[in-house]
């Protein structure tokens, strides 16, 4: 038999020609027995790559062991081509310990240091924005570096895509851009995916460098890909690498493939990219069929080996402490104590002042966000910081929350910190995916953190409408894995956030516009730091308990300016996850009467949870109902007199005075 694939004559060894060979050879040999395996329900799913086993291979081979791969479903060959022990990928697909994520995700959900390897999630497209932080990393250490991501062609679809090619485009970011066209996303075909010949062409619209390569063919995919990757590293810049492939079973096992039609599965089975190299290799003289047959009995009987090691291996046993323990990164705090110096700031200046210290003190810190350079962003916070700390660390960024925060998580992964101010809060839902489902979840599936402050300008007051005052803290606070912190306080304000920037778990540092410019307060000059979850008693007194956060504090306490005959408990929460259920289950087991006050609508939002809790805890010890206060169950307005009514601000008095006649 001859080959149906047409390979050229290379320089390559004859080492090298029979080590792509075996090494596209293991993954196969490893998925035949997989697939019996999931027949026999002793794994629970299986995404399949047999057919497209080069393209794995291929690049993995062409790649630095130190240097980053993303990949997806189908790439086992990335895997073993890392050389991973089967048995840790055999436990991992078990559920076992010995794999990558202690039982809480499957298949290829996961990455590893060790290997240089960060697995998928199933929402794909922010694979391309991560690919875009580590190789940010490798650019701002000048490691000359490349990074290399996978994805399939229904996943270039996604915005997110979209948004980490041109980012990577406008920086000029080390990235090999691997696409995976296989024909079928699931079960649609190309045709109704996108409208254009190759996907390859898009790379024109981003003024980015692009390839179309035989994704069946491991000569040409191992040689050219050893070439730009070479090219990559003199010259930092993003490459589109289009392979042309197949999937040759289901888009899962499940699915089956009869919506493939059979002359086209008779056609690219022709071009399985094994058994053409293999008839190759043996037409060249390079392989015997003693020899091949000697390989698969290796890989047969080490797959068999570590099967058996998987099988012994006890089933993976937790406590509930343990599970919430992995949540988050171990952080230990270190309290910098204020200095006796202040100066009066307004919150905008202790943010600003808070910021540059931070800058000075991690030096490597990168901020990123829309208009931050030059312009200093439209708050002006940074103003002045291109000036300080340089254009590589005060990056503008082009409009792409997903693709920032995703760039923000890379930046995690390879050892940087990073702040991410969006622009309003408002706008972080056109970063939402990456903020709960990647940046949340990462340290408890594979024990990877995200190193990341998302700055949150927020809330009403400033007749900005619909779409630049909301305080959307409560999408958050109920995510674990997230941190949510929201200061009333300039000094507050300087110290949480330089806790923020030191903590290396994601942070959501929610800043109220309106409280920007309208509130002073001495504030210490010097570098220092306040604990998470620790609120503030503002006042203390013994009728009731007032529990607030943001510009919520300030109503109350003017409230209060009215009302001087009322003793209370003033609670600033500060920190809403960790939450200081502490101080708030004490105060209302003094006074007996609670009331909370928040800025957001009332349904779902922050007060429900602690009026559970304190209900709960404390139920013994109350006099009164719990009451919220909250603002009107509608998007907020923007005419200041509609915004006045939408607020719970002016309800407050009516709601305090009746329930201390309760």
């Amino acid at each position: 038999m001859k080959s149906n694939i047409k390979y050229k004559k290379t320089k390559l060894s004859t080492t090298t020609k029979i080590a792509l060979y075996k090494t596209m050879l293991k993954p196969r040999l490893i998925e035949e027995k997989m697939l019996i395996l999931l027949r026999q329900g002793k794994i629970s799913k299986w995404f399949s790559g047999i057919g497209q086993e080069a393209i794995s291979v291929g690049v993995t081979m062409a790649m630095q062991a130190e240097e980053y791969i993303l990949p997806m479903h189908r790439n086992l060959g990335v895997f073993t081509t890392r050389e991973i022990p089967l048995y840790r990928l055999f436990s991992q697909w078990q559920g076992k310990a010995n794999g990558f994520t202690k039982g809480r995700d499957r298949s290829f959900h996961f990455g590893t240091q060790e290997f240089n390897i960060v697995g998928m999630i199933s929402h794909l497209g922010p694979q391309f924005g991560v690919a875009d932080g580590i190789a940010l990393a490798s650019k701002l250490k000048n490691k000359n570096q490349v990074t290399a991501v996978f994805t399939g062609e229904g996943g270039t679809s996604e915005g997110d895509i979209h948004e980490a090619l041109n980012v990577a485009s406008v920086w000029q970011l080390p990235v090999l851009f691997c696409i995976e066209n296989n024909g079928y996303g699931l079960s649609t075909p190309t045709k109704e995916q996108y409208n254009c010949e190759n996907l390859a062409d898009r790379a024109l619209g981003y003024g980015m460098e692009s390839h179309i390569i035989d994704g069946n063919n491991i000569l040409e995919v191992y040689t050219k890909i050893s070439e730009i990757t070479e090219s990559i590293r003199k010259k930092p810049r993003p490459v589109l690498i289009e392979f042309k492939t197949f999937r040759m079973r289901g888009h899962e096992e499940a699915s089956g493939t009869k919506y493939v039609p059979q002359d086209l599965m008779d056609q690219w089975a022709e071009k399985d990219p094994i058994e053409n190299y293999r008839l190759h290799l043996l037409t060249e003289g390079v392989l015997t069929e003693k020899e091949d047959a000697i390989f698969k009995a290796e890989i047969k009987a080490e797959i068999d080996t570590h099967l058996d090691k998987t099988n012994a291996e006890e089933v993976i046993v937790s406590t509930e402490s343990n599970e919430l323990n992995d949540v988050y990164k171990d952080f230990e705090y270190q309290n910098i104590e204020e200095s006796s110096n202040t100066n009066e700031l307004r919150l905008i200046d202790a943010i600003h002042e808070g910021l540059k210290q931070s800058m000075e003190k991690h030096d490597d810190l990168v901020i990123m966000g829309q208009d931050i350079a030059e312009y200093g962003g439209v708050f002006k916070i940074t103003d002045g910081f291109v000036e300080a700390f340089g254009k590589d660390r005060v990056r503008n960024t082009p409009i792409c929350e997903s693709a920032i925060i995703e760039t923000a998580m890379g930046l995690s992964i390879a050892g940087i910190k990073s702040i991410v101010e969006l622009q309003f809060s408002d706008f972080v839902t056109s970063g939402f995916n990456p903020v709960v489902n990647y940046l949340a979840k990462s340290h408890y599936r594979w024990n990877q953190n995200a190193d990341v402050v998302l700055r949150m300008p927020c809330g009403a007051g400033v007749a900005a409408g619909p779409f630049h005052s909301q305080t959307n803290e409560a999408w958050f606070t109920k995510t674990p894995g997230l941190k949510v912190v929201y200061p009333a306080f300039p000094k507050d304000a300087k110290g949480l956030l330089a806790t923020a920037i030191n903590d290396p778990n994601p942070v959501l540092f929610f800043e109220h516009k309106a409280l920007y410019r309208s509130i002073r307060q001495e504030v210490p000059t010097d570098y220092f730091t306040i604990p998470f979850g620790k609120a503030a008693t503002l006042k203390q007194g013994t009728d009731i308990t007032i529990i607030a956060y943001g510009q919520a504090v300030h109503w109350a306490l003017n409230t209060l300016e009215k009302h001087k005959d009322i003793s209370a408990d003033v609670i600033d929460l500060r920190s809403l996850q960790p939450l200081d259920t502490e101080t708030i289950y004490a105060s209302t087991k003094k006074t007996g009467r609670v009331i909370i006050l928040q800025e957001d609508s009332l349904f779902g939002g922050i007060a429900s949870d602690i009026s559970a809790l304190i209900m709960e805890n404390c139920f013994e010890s109350l006099d009164a109902p719990v009451k919220r206060v909250a603002s009107l169950e509608t998007p907020i307005p923007f005419i200041n007199h509609l915004e006045d009514q939408y607020l719970a601000r002016d309800k407050f008095e009516d709601e305090l005075l009746a329930l201390l006649a309760y």
